[in-house]
Formats: C-alpha cells, sequence, structure tokens
C-alpha cells in the first residue's frame, strides 16, 4: 500500500522537485514545479505535503478559490502523487497558532525537508518575508504510486 512514507522517500532523488497542479477559477488546471518535502502540520502534528509559494503567485491564488492540490514527485521512471485539501499559512494568510515567530521556522522546516540548505538563515527569513511567502501544506487524503 503506498502512503506518504512512498512520496518521502523520493523528495532526496531530486532535490525535492514536484509537479503541483492546481485548479484555475475557469476550472482548467494549472501545473508548476515547486521544491516540496513531508513535514508535520504546524497544528495536528499529522504528516503533509509542503511547499513554499511566493506571495502573489498564481498557484496561491488557485488555492484561495479551490484549496486542493495534487503534487507529484518523481525519480527517474518511479513516481508518487499525494493529494488532498491545501491549508495555506503565510503574511496573507494567517492562521491562528502560527505567529510572526513560528512562521519563519516553518518555511524553513519545508525548505529544509525539500532538502534545501542555507548558511545564513536570517537573510533567508529576509528574503521570505519581503517576498511574502506562504506555507502550502497538503493534507494527503490520496497517496499513489507506480510501485
Amino acid at each position: 500500500m503506498t502512503d506518504i512514507g512512498d512520496f518521502a522517500r523520493l523528495i532526496a532523488g531530486d532535490h525535492g522537485l514536484c509537479v503541483v497542479s492546481t485548479l484555475r477559477p475557469d476550472n482548467t488546471i494549472h501545473s508548476s514545479v515547486v521544491n516540496a518535502g513531508v513535514v508535520d502540520h504546524p497544528l495536528t502534528g499529522l504528516p503533509v505535503v509542503a511547499f513554499v509559494a511566493m506571495g502573489g503567485s498564481r498557484k496561491l491564488a488557485n488555492l484561495r478559490v479551490h484549496p486542493r492540490a495534487t503534487v507529484v514527485a518523481r525519480v527517474g521512471w518511479d513516481w508518487a502523487a499525494a493529494e488532498g485539501p491545501a491549508h495555506l499559512v503565510g503574511p496573507d494568510d494567517p492562521v491562528a497558532g502560527v505567529d510572526t515567530e513560528r512562521l519563519p521556522l516553518l518555511l524553513r522546516e519545508i525548505f529544509t525537508a525539500a532538502g534545501g540548505t542555507h548558511d545564513d538563515w536570517a537573510t533567508y527569513d529576509a528574503v521570505m518575508a519581503r517576498e511574502r511567502r506562504t506555507a502550502v501544506l497538503i493534507t494527503p487524503e490520496r497517496v499513489y504510486a507506480n510501485a
């Protein structure tokens, strides 16, 4: 049986590069490439597929209208998909329980879960704040793979 662990195992194989698909307001599909990883949801503690989106991005606008997404990770011919509701946490999408001190830490967690590293976290935090970056947390209702 495929689970979120199968998805997580593929992350390290290609720098966390994944395809995320959202639904546009006209009900067509919008896809883009993101760096994603698996983290524990900051409020529920359950594992979620997560990525960080730039404020003002099309995917955030889509998710605000239709808060569901599918994220696909692949390495070679192996792939896994996770789909489910999206929870946004950011400066334009405030959430009780994630304050201005917790948000930068959450963005760091997602970045490192996607394979990222940084030599200067203060600079990273400043860029994330300036770009109004938002954490996108996908609760995996359905996970499936080719293996």
